[in-house]
Parts: structure tokens; C-alpha cells; sequence
């Protein structure tokens, strides 16, 4: 039985005295909201803090603020499955109900955060495993070791970005806000969600260790349309081998802007702004979006580090791209609801 190391747990009640608390216990804290992924890696030893400092009774962070005329806001604690089932994020922002439903299972949902999904550790073959494994092969760049097993002769830690949330917000070109007390007062900033990620396995959030994302905020809702496509070996419960979010503004029958972003593909959510200003102006027919996919899919770089062939995976890429951009536009999409499994179709932005 793989236990958890031995930690001091810290409970402050708003997000001011969190953020205090993080700043006097220094780089041994660690917030823990839901816990989902951070408790497993803890009992593997990747994250090893000796303090946690729990969000779960920090009120402020469990509120939905706004409308979707002016913009959403959602606190960081809530729960994936308050986030997906709250009626104003299935009506106005459907593809991000999508993307968080296909999170995990219900009862992970229940207490897994959007906060956390966004800060979601970064995934490896060879880092994912239990201390055990990882010593039998001298462990791996991104934990105790000094070799990339991924790539062997680079530099770099080549872990992957697993969250689904993360890409849909990229792509609706959402913002979020982060608290910091240290030095003094406290003080905050807002950032696009893009900017929060560096393409980095292991530095893999711009985020500063003494910070606190507290909220996320949602542009206002005007006429684009928006979903999510997810690949994995199960219909539940697996993380993403590949996912890819579409956002599509459109201008009559044409795309005035849009945004593709890939999830699995790379250390963070990866844009394919190629195959965006390909659309852009353009009527999305069927040759069109099949070419916007196949220019698409050059951003999706599949390397060994997550299930399946890297091959296989770079196929994929360019036919979930297509499935998704098919969707946005209203065509067909090849073997309708099954194509994706149990998220269903249809589902677009207001």
C-alpha cells in the first residue's frame, strides 16, 4: 500500500490569509484544494511538501460571480462538477461543460477543482509511476534524475499537459487572477490564461510560487461558437491522450477569427495558429476545414510520453481536428455520436 509522506496541514478561511500562510511557510507549502492529483503523487513521492495549505474552506473561491452578457467569473474552488452543472456554463458556455465533464469520473468531479485542473501537474510514461519503477531506471529529469527518458540527448523535460479545461479556456480566451501577499500587502494580477503556461515539463506554469490563482474569468458571450474533442483508451476516467478545443467567431457564413488548441500534445496547451489564420475570412466547407485540419495537425508533435503510438496519435490529431471543426460548422460529422464516444455532439457556444 503506497502511503501518503508526513505533512503539517494548514486550514486558513479566506484567500488573503491562504496566501499569507504560503508566504511564511515558504517553498515546503503547497496549496491542496480537491487533492486528486496531488495526493497520488504525493504516495508515488513526486511532490513531497511538508506543508499543505488546504483551500476547501476558503468561501471566496467557491462563488460564481457576473453574467454571461458581461463575462463570467468562477472562483477557483469550485468543483468540476458545480462548474459543469451550473446552469449558466451549460447554456452560454457549453464547450467548457463539455470539456470539464469529460474530466475523470463523478465522484473525482465532486471534488476535484477547476483551479487545480488548470494547475494540473504535468504527465510522463516514465515520471507517472511509483517510486519503485522510477528508481529501477535512475528516475527521469523531471524527479531525481537527470536524463529525459523521452528524449535522451535533450535538455529539457518533455512531460505533457493533461488538463481539458485548460485548452477551451485558451481558446474562449479566457483570463485569470492570482494573489500574492509576499513582501508586504496584498496584491493582485490578471493574466491571460495563455500566459499562465510555459512550454516547460517541468517549470510548466508562469504562475509564482508565492501566488494564488483565485478566479477565472470568462469573456461575455458574444455569438461564437465553441467545443471540445477528447481522445483516450477509456470513455472515462483517463486523462487525455489528445484533446483539442475549437472557438469560432463568425461573421455571416464566414470565420471571422478562430482558435484551435491542442491538449497532450506538449508541456502546455499548443495553439495551431497556422491553420487559425488559414480560416480566418474563410467559408468553413468541407475542403476548407479538411485543410484547416491536416495544416492543424503540424502543432500536435506526439513523442513517447503518454498511451498509444506516437504515430497513431499524430493521425488522430488531424482527425479530431477535422471532427471538431466539422461540428462548429454544422456538417456531418463520420460516425456521428460514437466518434467521441459518451461526450456527445453538438454543443455549441451562445
Amino acid at each position: 500500500m503506497m502511503r501518503l509522506p508526513p505533512f503539517r496541514y494548514r486550514a486558513p478561511r479566506t484567500v488573503t490569509e491562504a496566501a499569507r500562510i504560503l508566504a511564511g511557510e515558504g517553498p515546503q507549502a503547497q496549496f491542496v484544494a480537491g487533492g486528486t492529483d496531488l495526493f497520488p503523487n504525493m504516495k508515488r513521492r513526486q511532490q513531497t511538501p511538508k506543508v499543505l495549505v488546504g483551500l476547501r474552506g476558503v468561501a471566496d473561491l467557491r462563488r460564481t460571480r457576473g453574467e454571461p452578457a458581461s463575462g463570467l467569473i468562477l472562483g477557483s474552488g469550485l468543483t468540476l462538477t458545480e462548474v459543469c452543472e451550473d446552469a449558466r456554463v451549460r447554456s452560454h458556455y457549453a464547450g467548457l461543460a463539455r470539456a470539464v465533464r469529460s474530466i475523470s469520473t463523478p465522484l473525482l468531479r465532486n471534488t476535484g477543482t477547476i483551479g487545480g485542473n488548470l494547475c494540473l501537474d504535468t504527465r510522463c510514461n516514465y515520471y507517472n509511476q511509483t517510486y519503485e519503477w522510477r528508481q529501477a531506471i535512475s528516475f527521469c529529469l523531471k524527479k531525481d534524475g537527470n536524463t529525459c527518458w523521452v528524449a535522451p540527448g535533450s535538455p529539457r523535460c518533455w512531460a505533457v499537459s493533461s488538463s481539458d479545461a485548460a485548452p477551451l479556456l485558451v481558446a474562449l480566451g479566457a483570463s485569470v487572477t492570482l494573489l500574492s501577499v509576499a513582501g508586504g500587502g496584498a496584491r493582485t494580477r490578471t493574466l491571460p490564461l495563455e500566459d499562465l503556461y510555459r512550454d516547460d515539463g517541468i517549470d510548466y506554469l508562469g504562475k509564482r510560487p508565492d501566488e494564488l490563482l483565485t478566479d477565472i474569468l470568462l469573456p461575455a458571450v458574444n455569438g461564437w461558437r465553441a467545443t471540445y474533442w477528447k481522445l483516450r483508451r477509456r470513455g472515462a476516467f483517463d486523462f487525455p491522450v489528445l484533446g483539442v478545443a475549437g472557438c469560432l467567431y463568425f461573421e455571416g457564413k464566414r470565420v471571422r477569427e478562430a482558435r484551435i488548441v491542442f491538449g497532450g500534445v506538449a508541456s502546455h496547451p499548443r495553439r495551431a495558429r497556422e491553420a487559425e489564420a488559414f480560416l480566418a475570412g474563410k467559408e468553413p466547407t468541407e475542403e476548407t476545414i479538411r485543410e484547416a485540419a491536416s495544416i492543424a495537425s503540424r502543432a500536435a508533435k506526439a513523442l513517447d510520453n503518454t498511451d498509444f503510438a506516437m504515430g497513431w496519435r499524430k493521425k488522430m490529431a488531424q482527425v479530431y481536428a477535422e471532427r471538431m471543426l466539422r461540428e462548429l460548422a454544422g456538417l456531418p460529422i463520420p460516425g456521428g455520436e460514437l466518434a467521441q464516444g459518451p461526450l456527445g455532439a453538438g454543443v455549441y457556444g451562445a
